[in-house]
Formats: C-alpha cells, sequence, structure tokens
C-alpha cells in the first residue's frame, strides 16, 4: 500500500467549547473597544478609529480560530488570537481609568512585533530561519523594555508606572525604539521578498497575495513610526491606511483556506483523469489538483540509490529554506515518489494525503518508467565510454606501430639497400629481394596501423583523411565536404569510419561503378550521405558490418538510415549531433 510520510501525528483539534470561547471573547473585545472609542475624548473621528481598529482585530480572530480549528498541529492560528487579543488590549489606553490606560499604553508597541512574528512564521506558525528568529526576537525586546523604560521616565506623566519625569530622555527612548523597530519591520518585509519564488517558477496565486500583504503591511508599519519621527502633519491618514493594509491579511489568509478546501473537490477529477490517461504526465493533474502550478515530482531510483527527474537524470531533494516542502510517498515502507510545493501547502494534510493516495498507482508506474529511462542513460553513456576507450586504445596501438615496428623496417630496408650496393652477384641480388619483402611488410604494417586508427584524421582533419579514403577506393569516388573548421573528435571518428566501412561494403559487395560522399554540417548535426550505384540489398540486421557501423554511430548519439532496395543502388545517411 502507498502511504506518505509524515514527520509527525496529526494534532488533536480544539475542543469545541474553547472554539466558541475564543469567538464569543472576540466579540466581547468589540463591544468594548467601541464603547472606549466613543466615551474617549482624546480620538479624533472616534467612529473611524473603532472601525480600523476592529477591521484588525476580528479578522484575525476569525481566521485565527478557523486556523486552529482546521490545522491543530500548526501554532498560526493561536499564535493569530494571540495578536488580535493583544490589539484589543492596546484599546484600553482609551480609558479615563488609570490602571486600564497603563496597561494599554505598556501594550501600544506589542502588536508591531507580533505582525512580524506572524507573517514570518507562515504557514507552520513556526521561524523557520535564524534571521526570522532574531528579527523577532528584537523586535519584542524593542517594544516590550524600550516601551517600558520610556513609561518609567515620564513619557506619560500622569501614568501609573511613571517613576520620574524626564521627557527629554522618554522622546530620545521612543526615537530609538522608532527607528530599531522600522529597521526590523522593513528587515522583515525583505525576508519575505526572498521567500518569493525564483524566476520561471510559479507560486500559488493564494500564497503569493498572502505574502505580498504581509510585506505591504511590515513596509506600512515602518512608513507609520517614521511619520511618527518626523511629526508628518498627515500621520493620522498614514495611521488609517495602515490599519487597513494590516486588516488585509487576514482577509487573504481566509482566501488561502477557502482555495485549498476547494481544492480538496478537485480530488475527484484528478481520479478521473488518472484513469482515462493512467500512463500520461502527472505533473499537471496532480498540480491542478493541488491548485501548485510550482510542483515538482522526483522518483526515488533503489537500483542506483538516488532522486531523479522525470527524464531520469540524477537529483536532490530541496530543504526548506526557499519556500519549499516535501512529501515523500511510500509503498510497502520503500520511498516511492516525492512531491515538492510550496510551503503553504504544508498544513493541508487532508488535501496532501488525498491527492497521494489517488495518484499512488499511476505515480508507481511513471517512476517504473523514470528507472527506465535512467537505465537507458546509464547504458548510453557506457556505450559511448567503451567506444571513447576503444578509440584511444587504437591511437595507442597506431602510434606504437609508427614509432616502433615501422620505424624499425624502414631502417632495415636501407640497411639491406645499402649492403646489397656493396656486394654482388647473387647475394646482392638476394639483399635486394629481402629489401623489397620488407618494404611490402612494411605497406602491409601502415595498412594494419592506417586500419586501426587513422593518424592522418587527427593530424590533418576530417576533409583530408576522406580524400585519402576516396583516393583509396575501389570505384571512383565524388567527395564533397561542406564542414569548416575542425570538429569534436569522437564526431570526426565516427564520420570518418562510416566512410571507410561504406566504400569498404562497396567494394566488397554492392558491384557498384561509381560512388559519391557528401559530408554537411546543419542545425546542430553532421549528416553524412553514402551513394553508390550497385545491386542493393544492404541490411542492418545481416552481418556485423553494418551492424557495427550503427552501434558506433547511436554511441555518439546519432542515427543511421539506409535504404538499399534490390537493384537500385544503396543509399547510407548517418546524422550525428555536433552542436
Amino acid at each position: 500500500m502507498a502511504r506518505s510520510a509524515s514527520a509527525i501525528e496529526p494534532a488533536r483539534g480544539p475542543r469545541p467549547w474553547a472554539l466558541w470561547a475564543t469567538v464569543v471573547a472576540g466579540f466581547g473585545t468589540l463591544a468594548v473597544s467601541i464603547a472606549l472609542a466613543i466615551a474617549g475624548d482624546e480620538l479624533v473621528r472616534p467612529g473611524l478609529q473603532a472601525f480600523l481598529f476592529n477591521w484588525i482585530t476580528i479578522p484575525y480572530l476569525i481566521s485565527g480560530t478557523l486556523a486552529w480549528w482546521r490545522r491543530p498541529e500548526s501554532r498560526l492560528g493561536p499564535l493569530m488570537i494571540a495578536t488580535a487579543f493583544v490589539m484589543a488590549l492596546t484599546a484600553l489606553q482609551w480609558s479615563s481609568v488609570p490602571a486600564l490606560h497603563a496597561i494599554g499604553h505598556l501594550l501600544d508597541m506589542v502588536p508591531a512585533a507580533m505582525f512580524l512574528h506572524v507573517f514570518l512564521a507562515y504557514p507552520t506558525g513556526q521561524l523557520q530561519t535564524g534571521p526570522r528568529r532574531a528579527i523577532v526576537i528584537a523586535g519584542y525586546v524593542d517594544v516590550v523594555l524600550l516601551q517600558l523604560a520610556k513609561i518609567l521616565v515620564g513619557s506619560n506623566p500622569d501614568g501609573l508606572l511613571a517613576i520620574t519625569t524626564q521627557p527629554a530622555l522618554a522622546n530620545r527612548i521612543e526615537q530609538v525604539q522608532l527607528i530599531v523597530m522600522s529597521i526590523l519591520l522593513l528587515s522583515g518585509a525583505a525576508l519575505l521578498l526572498v521567500r518569493r519564488p525564483a524566476t520561471g517558477r510559479t507560486r500559488r496565486r493564494p500564497a503569493t497575495l498572502l505574502v505580498d500583504t504581509f510585506g505591504l503591511g511590515l513596509i506600512m508599519l515602518a512608513v507609520l513610526y517614521v511619520a511618527g519621527l518626523r511629526s508628518w502633519t498627515q500621520i493620522e491618514t498614514v495611521r488609517h491606511i495602515t490599519f487597513a493594509v494590516l486588516g488585509l491579511a487576514p482577509v487573504a489568509f481566509l482566501l488561502g483556506l477557502l482555495d485549498a478546501r476547494l481544492a480538496r473537490t478537485d480530488v475527484g477529477a484528478l481520479l478521473m483523469e488518472l484513469r482515462a490517461h493512467p500512463g500520461g504526465d502527472l505533473r499537471e493533474p496532480l498540480a491542478r489538483a493541488l491548485h501548485d502550478p510550482s510542483l515538482t515530482i522526483s522518483y526515488w531510483l533503489p537500483q542506483y540509490g538516488t532522486w531523479a527527474d522525470p527524464e531520469g537524470h540524477a537529483i536532490s531533494l530541496r530543504g526548506p529554506e526557499d519556500g519549499r516542502a516535501t512529501r515523500v510517498i511510500h509503498r510497502d515502507e520503500v520511498p516511492v515518489v516525492a512531491l515538492e510545493f510550496d510551503r503553504s501547502l504544508e498544513d493541508e494534510r487532508e488535501l496532501l494525503d488525498a491527492v497521494a493516495a489517488a495518484a499512488g498507482i499511476a505515480l508507481e508506474n511513471n517512476r517504473l518508467q523514470v528507472e527506465l529511462r535512467a537505465r537507458l542513460q546509464e547504458l548510453q553513456g557506457s556505450r559511448a565510454r567503451v567506444i571513447d576507450a576503444g578509440q584511444k586504445e587504437r591511437q595507442r596501438l597506431e602510434r606504437n606501430l609508427h614509432d616502433g615496428a615501422q620505424q624499425r623496417l624502414v631502417a632495415l630496408a636501407l640497411e639491406l639497400q645499402l649492403i646489397a650496393r656493396s656486394s654482388e652477384g647473387d647475394t646482392s641480388s638476394r639483399l635486394l629481394q629481402a629489401k623489397r619483402e620488407v618494404t611490402t611488410s612494411l605497406d602491409e604494417l601502415r595498412d594494419v596501423a592506417r586500419g586501426i586508427h587513422p593518424a592522418v584524421l587527427t593530424g590533418h582533419g576530417l576533409a583530408v583523411a576522406l580524400e585519402s579514403l576516396a583516393a583509396q577506393a575501389a570505384v571512383p569516388v565524388e567527395l564533397e565536404v561542406a564542414v569548416d573548421g575542425r570538429l569534436p573528435e569522437r564526431v570526426e571518428v565516427a564520420a570518418y569510419y562510416v566512410v571507410s566501412e561504406s566504400l569498404t561494403n562497396i567494394a566488397k559487395h554492392a558491384r557498384a561503378t561509381t560512388a559519391s560522399v557528401h559530408v554537411t554540417r546543419s542545425s546542430g548535426a553532421v549528416v553524412v550521405e553514402v551513394v553508390d550505384d550497385g545491386v542493393g540489398g544492404a541490411d542492418t540486421e545481416r552481418g556485423t558490418g553494418l551492424r557495427g557501423l550503427a552501434d558506433r554511430v547511436e554511441a555518439v548519439g546519432g542515427r543511421l538510415r539506409i535504404w538499399s532496395p534490390a537493384g537500385h543502388g544503396t543509399r547510407l545517411e548517418a546524422e550525428l549531433p555536433c552542436e
């Protein structure tokens, strides 16, 4: 049976009474904040202030409650609920009761750090990297310690917590606090931008909208604090815009939940599509079912101990640092397939499990196809390596014959000729006969060396080497080489042997009167064409000559085609890839 690997077991959801208590408490804060706004005499346009204030708290409360209910293993829901309640408590600074006002004033800046925490911890509720943790911790230190210090030295002289009255020092602490928080907010926005997908990878649209909303909210908070530092006259307008933007984040989060919910209904369509096209490409239907165009599929190849892409190339699974998550699907405790997707899907366990179960058999079939492609690539690479090793050995033998045996035979022939000149009679004629035999042996040895590896090809290139073959052919050969410059060695060697073997076959079997050889280069390939007017009937499946030639061409990734109708000559065409 196929199953998907899971790092942790699904967490038990919250009790229903806890969810209802959260909702009731949230709407209680709504009523209290409205009452405080209306009763307070320090707010400008209190109705608008109360609306924008609850535009943040209520959506965060609703989104957090739904996230806690639907995704109990994620810490994001409780974190959003806590953010909503802390935000609600800051409304106490509108109260005329000194104790309530002091609590609201102390918590005034804490929501900024909590917004930063929520945005950087999405979607798991955990801060995944060191920089994120450092920024959030620094934010909490800034909004708690500096806020407390500012209150103690008398930022509000009438406050219950003020132990001294030093307005200048309090003002300086506030400036430092706002500057530090602005820098942290902008740094958080930068981390969110880094989290976006690399060029060429499409992200899930709801996740893109949510991350963009997070980043915009952090930037607007930083702008609001800069406006406070610079004492902008339009600071209230900036405050209203900032509150409006911050309230968009939970709305975007709810859209993401709805998108995931709708995605579950697509599993049925996935089953129908897989049944209709069981051997087709799985990435597109799985990406549609998950609503994640960035989905990638990797297959485990146990024979090679590695993961491979659908083309059979070995790859490594990516980690979570670039906003990706991985779900490994097992069959009989053995990994089969890995799905890599946007990390915002990581806590949609039900959707991922449903898709994995629906596609389990099809994914196993695809894995077998990928394993077959990997074996084919290994076979092709192995064959090419064997050809290259054989070619290097041929070059070594040719050099040894040329530098060793041939040179000694040449020296022996010269020595015999010199001795014959200084001798008389029968001895001289016998020495000259021996010299002729040595010369004949030398010619035969040169032919053997040339057959092992054509030195002229290495030294002068394909055109000159083919001219040498055409000159030695048994029939007249029309030669045309339309190739500029040198080609890669393995391509030149393959093309040379195609012509050499073809001319040899023409001489032995074709009973031809003429032949032609054309070599051209176009569209990233070298095409070698050999045509004769012989009896035809050539077949790569009969005899080892043409079969070996086909193997040599295929070893360099090429293709050999032969047209040889009986009585109408033979046309051989080899296409050799050459970038």
